[in-house]
């Protein structure tokens, strides 16, 4: 039986994170000792960057540095730490009033879309408020990650998790207890050990971030259980701020969350889901692989993406088939050794145009603006999950591709699944209205972007750029089609105490007269050959669509057999009326159709194009050398700006939207000169 059921690795059940690399620790560089930072009262003197991270014990810092300076003036404006170390104008929707809110000392409760600019609600108050900001995050395997691009740009971050040495993690405690850090990455686990409690008691701390809030959910896809320990904070610590984040929220979860965490007197801020520049296409399955391979040939040749699988052994052979095709790829699951999973980790988010073939296992936190393209060969258990796993494609906002295979095998699976999995009724039911809400999104001939806002409703107006609106499907009344097979189904079952799977009933009503078929007797049956109107492929379409709406059911018991349900009745009588679905023709190039309010892409010309790659070929270069993501140094659409406009000075660069003081002094004579060339 194949593992269906995957988790992330999480610390301390899986250490997914790289092994201590001695060669690598964070940049030295603060943002406020650069020439023209504003100045900041608590805020640093020159002095080393977080100890500890990656460092053997030989590395570590040999004494404790000077507690940082009170220096006199006013703090930096939440505006000017935007400007100065990340480099952009303005704030984006509600940050300005999320962070305003924090800035003063007020809880908050943020729901924000991927690429929403989440990070930036803790990460600025952390810089402008005293002290220093403890995120709990729930990925250790992603914290060297996410303090290398904050060290790139002048801020001095670090984390405690398991993959450190005692000593290391001695080096970084010090460097907290001394000031040294503006932000500390914590995962849960650790606030189940009092001597981090005792740590914690003994800094100044400005915030409290708790990021992917939606783990506190008991009945959520990613339910951690240590979140649920997370109300300490507001119980031990009652005057630091908390803010808490996540991507994926419906109501009921958004209640749950500010319930668990004690954030009902929180602000709570609620951004629109809608992802405009992510394309949703949802594919019947026909050889899904071959299909995948159709698709990144067609649209997203040497692009980056995710292709989840819903078992182990399908991302094994799914990787090896599109590294056998030319796709360079790799796999990503539970089941592979640790150091595996770190290394093809570590690959995905630094190379470019790699295919990660993964369960659910890979992708929470993933932190890769790139990805052009998430693709699921099964589907996805919710919308909830859908959701968070399409968009981890196009964080940078251009234009990205979220596709799905979706066939009759995957209804039956699903409703097996959930019929012989363990829990109560309750707990059946729950799983039940979660597969019927991502069946009505596949199967949908309405917007599918309004039908996926509605889920967390939010009203939307139709897309123009998903498959049902580029190639609206018709709709046919396909009652006497659910007749004849309902019949079928019934006939068998009392007849002749049979239950049989969609093949099996769709040869009958095809009257497909095969050895198999007149050894079972089941050519005498007065519903053989009654269907002959529609071909095999259309007859599986009808048994999808009526298991979807609940017409059919599984036999828990069988193989994927099907039985009649009470809403069968209906049918057969013809006091119900079934609309379904034709499916339509596959779009033209429907990966570059124009995107509705996406953010701006910068069109590039022949000439702005060359330098664009040469820039690119200049990241790589920088990024392999300090071994960190290419992202880190410049995101894609930081260097497409600077390929048009090509700055001269490093004045002129610092216009350029994404070049902030840091990333200016540490990058910008090495690519102007790489502009020069």
């Amino acid at each position: 039986m194949p593992v269906l059921d995957e988790e992330p690795p999480y610390d301390p059940e899986y250490d997914g994170a790289p092994a201590q690399d001695p060669s690598r620790e964070p940049g030295t560089d603060h943002i406020w000792d650069q020439p023209g930072a504003a100045p900041a009262q608590p805020l640093p003197e020159s002095g080393p960057s977080a100890p500890g991270a990656r460092r053997s014990p030989a590395h570590a810092r040999p004494g404790r540095a000077e507690p940082r300076q009170q220096v006199a003036g006013p703090r930096p404006s939440p505006l000017d730490v935007l400007n100065r170390v990340f480099g952009y104008d303005t704030f984006r929707g509600e940050q300005s009033e999320i962070i305003d809110t924090v800035v003063a000392g007020g809880d908050a409760l943020v729901l924000m879309p991927t690429g929403g600019g989440k990070s930036l609600c803790y990460q600025i108050p952390a810089l402008v408020r005293a002290g220093t900001g403890v995120v709990i995050s729930p990925l250790i395997a992603l914290m060297q990650d996410q303090v290398d691009a904050l060290s790139a740009l002048g801020v001095r971050a670090g984390f405690l998790n398991s993959t450190q040495s005692p000593q290391a993690r001695r080096s970084m405690e010090s460097a907290f207890l001394d000031g040294e850090l503006d932000l500390l990455y914590l995962a849960p686990e650790r606030l189940r050990v009092s001597s981090t409690l005792d740590l914690l008691d003994q800094g100044t701390i400005a915030l409290f971030a708790i990021d992917e809030a939606h783990c506190v959910s008991q009945w959520g896809h990613d339910f951690r259980p240590d979140y649920l320990r997370l109300s300490v904070l507001h119980e031990r610590w009652p005057d630091v701020p908390r803010i808490a984040l996540t991507a994926t929220a419906t109501e009921a979860t958004h209640a749950e969350i500010a319930q668990r965490l004690h954030l009902d007197d929180a602000r709570h801020f609620v951004a629109s889901f809608d992802r405009p520049n992510i394309q949703y296409r949802i594919a019947p399955k026909n050889n899904p692989r071959a299909q995948l391979l159709d698709l990144l040939r067609a649209e997203h040749p040497g692009d980056a993406g995710i292709v989840y699988c819903l078992s182990r052994a399908s991302v094994e052979t799914t990787a090896q088939y599109l590294v056998d095709h030319g796709i360079p790829a790799l796999p990503y699951h539970a089941g592979l050794d640790s150091g595996v999973r770190a290394w093809n980790q570590a690959r995905f988010l630094r190379e470019d145009g790699l295919v990660m073939v993964a369960t659910i296992a890979f992708g929470m936190g993933i932190d890769k603006p790139d990805v052009r393209f998430v693709a699921h060969l099964d589907l996805p258990k919710s919308v909830e999950g859908y959701y968070q796993e399409t968009g981890r494609a196009g964080r940078d906002g251009l234009p990205a591709t979220a596709w799905l295979a979706y066939g009759l095998q995957d209804v039956v699976q699903q409703r097996r699944m959930i019929d012989t999995s363990e829990g109560d009724a309750t707990h059946k039911r729950r799983l039940g209205a979660h597969l019927d809400a991502m069946l009505a999104l596949c199967e949908t001939i309405e917007c599918r972007r309004v039908q996926l806002l509605a889920y967390f409703h939010q009203a939307s107006e139709p897309c123009g750029n998903c498959d049902t609106c580029l190639a609206p499907p018709k709709t046919w009344d396909g009652t006497i089609a659910a007749q004849k097979l309902l019949s079928t189904v019934a006939r068998l079952e009392h007849e002749r105490g049979q239950r049989y799977g969609a093949g099996h009933l769709v040869d009958i009503l095809l009257g497909k007269t095969t050895p198999r078929m007149s050894q079972l007797g089941h050519t005498s049956l007065q519903v053989f050959g009654i269907g002959t109107e529609l071909s095999d492929t259309e007859w599986r379409a009808v048994a999808r669509q009526l298991l979807a709406q609940g017409v059919l059911g599984v036999d828990p018991d069988g193989y994927g057999t099907l039985r009649l349900t009470d809403a069968s009745a209906d049918v057969l009588r013809g006091s119900r009326t079934m609309l379904l679905r034709t499916e339509a023709p596959r779009p033209a190039k429907p990966a570059r159709s124009p995107r509705r309010g996406a953010a701006a892409a910068v069109d590039l010309d022949a000439g702005a194009t060359i330098v664009f790659e040469k820039l690119r070929t200049w990241r790589a270069a920088t990024a392999k050398g300090q071994g960190v993501p290419a992202y880190v140094v410049f995101h894609d659409a930081t260097l497409r700006e600077i390929a048009t406009r090509l700055p001269a000075t490093l004045d002129e660069l610092s216009t350029v939207s994404g070049v902030g003081v840091a990333k200016r002094e540490k990058y910008g004579p090495q690519l102007l000169e790489a502009l020069r060339t």
